[in-house]
């Protein structure tokens, strides 16, 4: 965009575009009803349950991958390599297709990659048959690309339905639209929980039950219907360019004031290593979890023993709707870290699924929370314009942080066993905590240098 268009872009909204955010957002602030029981009178009723199942694919893609790949070749190496491929695109795609949103508006955008993507995958499955001896990696190379092609273009509809929540709740500082967002940014961080537990999930059962291509397949079908849906759903009225260039003078997320935690980019690293952070959380609670299973029955039942945490980390997320508004989002990053930190020694103690159970059940109480805090603050510090490349970056965080955990402790739990895996969840949360102690200060520091340029302003 040039500056010029800059300069635009960053003026007074022109009439269609305000009319046209009024009209994907006609409720009142001080309308009443419950704190979830709104949100369908600010999207519309078919906004929550589209967003939740548009994001299905993604949360199917990795696994998908793997499944397929593995049963067609044979080769727990050439399937990990595939999956791994699909992980590297999205971390390294996300943002991209964030910055064309901020850029050009998230219909495009989405209707582009939502046809990019099936097709992707589409060839994804095709290579995964087609291509001989792909025991061999060298040979594999092509499902590696097409594996790579089909995360990289993945549709962001969880990122980008933050932004439109952000948008529509935006009423510069006025209660009740700040807590609409408290419950909007609680429920996105609910409906990603749920889809990373249902997806592969449903992968398992598919492939299993019918054949290994099926849920590849099932995922395609669901972008080429879903994404395009959720493109042209109104809500993306609420978020023209426009509106977006200014949103930087709104009122940020649960009354932190937009813009000050920092200045420009650079303010969005700290959340940003806060997601990798959380993804190598779960990427290291995974892999010990599937080496702490294989010492005892087999692996394959990690995943169940994973998901209790992720039902638990989503119904805590819920629960932040309702937390005080005192409750400072430095201060509820830091409470949820040192509590991620202290329960996650816990993991060490079991040696059997039922205590596992009841530790990964008390685990995921501060996940969910620290999930939505970390969101919230990024939103409150992106720089103008660039609020879908910031959400995007945070998905992407997570990503590479899982392939990035995983690594690391399925080399300790090679060489050491699953107890040294799990150091390294304990060691993440810590990092989290000393994350979070930055966030603080910046968090502090730009509020403060807001008040006295306010005062200065006088």
């Amino acid at each position: 965009m040039s500056t010029s268009t800059s300069s635009q872009a960053s003026a007074a909204p022109s009439a269609a575009a305000t009319t046209a955010a009024h009209t994907a957002n006609p409720v009142h602030p001080s309308g009443t009803g419950g704190r979830y029981a709104r949100l369908p009178l600010l999207a519309g009723k078919g906004f929550i349950p589209l967003g939740l199942f548009a994001r299905l694919p993604l949360a199917m893609l990795t696994v998908g991958a793997l499944t397929l790949v593995t049963a067609v070749t044979g080769s727990y190496a050439v399937g990990g390599a595939a999956a791994g491929a699909v992980g590297i695109g999205t971390a390294l795609g996300a943002p991209v297709l964030g910055a064309w949103a901020d850029r050009l508006g998230q219909r495009p955008v989405l209707l582009f990659a939502a046809i990019f993507n099936t097709a992707a995958v589409v060839a994804l499955i095709l290579t995964a048959y087609l291509v001989p001896a792909a025991q061999d990696l060298a040979a594999a190379v092509p499902v590696f690309a097409a594996a790579f092609v089909a995360g990289a273009s993945c549709p962001q509809v969880g990122p980008l339905a933050r932004v439109r929540w952000m948008a529509l709740t935006s009423g510069a500082g006025k209660a009740g639209t700040a807590r609409d967002l408290d419950a909007a940014l609680s429920y996105e961080s609910t409906a990603d929980e749920l889809t990373f537990v249902l997806g592969p999930a449903l992968v398992g059962i598919l492939a299993s039950l019918i054949t290994p291509w099926l849920p590849l397949a099932l995922a395609a079908a669901l972008t080429l219907t879903l994404v395009p849906a959720f493109a042209v759903h109104r809500t993306h009225l609420a978020v023209p360019l426009r509106v977006r260039r200014r949103a930087v003078a709104d009122a940020g997320p649960m009354g932190s004031p937009r813009g000050a935690g920092g200045t420009g980019m650079a303010a969005v690293a700290l959340p940003f290593l806060a997601m990798v952070c959380m993804g190598t959380f779960f990427g290291s609670t995974q892999t010990g979890l599937s080496s702490f299973s294989a010492s005892f029955a087999t692996a394959e039942i990690a995943g169940l023993l994973y998901a209790v945490m992720g039902l638990s980390s989503a119904a805590a997320a819920l629960s932040v709707a309702y937390w005080p508004r005192s409750f400072a989002l430095w201060a509820r990053w830091m409470v949820s870290a040192v509590l991620m930190a202290g329960l996650a020694v816990l993991l060490l103690l079991p040696a059997s699924a039922l205590p596992m159970v009841l530790v990964l059940l008390v685990l995921g109480l501060p996940v969910g929370p620290l999930m939505v805090t970390v969101f919230a603050i990024g939103g409150a510090i992106a720089p103008a314009g660039r609020l879908g490349t910031v959400m995007t970056a945070l998905a992407s965080g997570i990503v590479a942080g899982t392939a990035l955990g995983s690594s690391v402790a399925g080399q300790l739990a090679q060489h050491h066993g699953y107890s040294a895996a799990f150091m390294v969840p304990v060691c993440s949360a810590a990092a989290l905590f000393v994350l979070g102690a930055a966030a603080a200060v910046v968090l502090r520091n730009g509020a403060t240098r807001r008040k006295r340029t306010d005062a200065g302003s006088r």
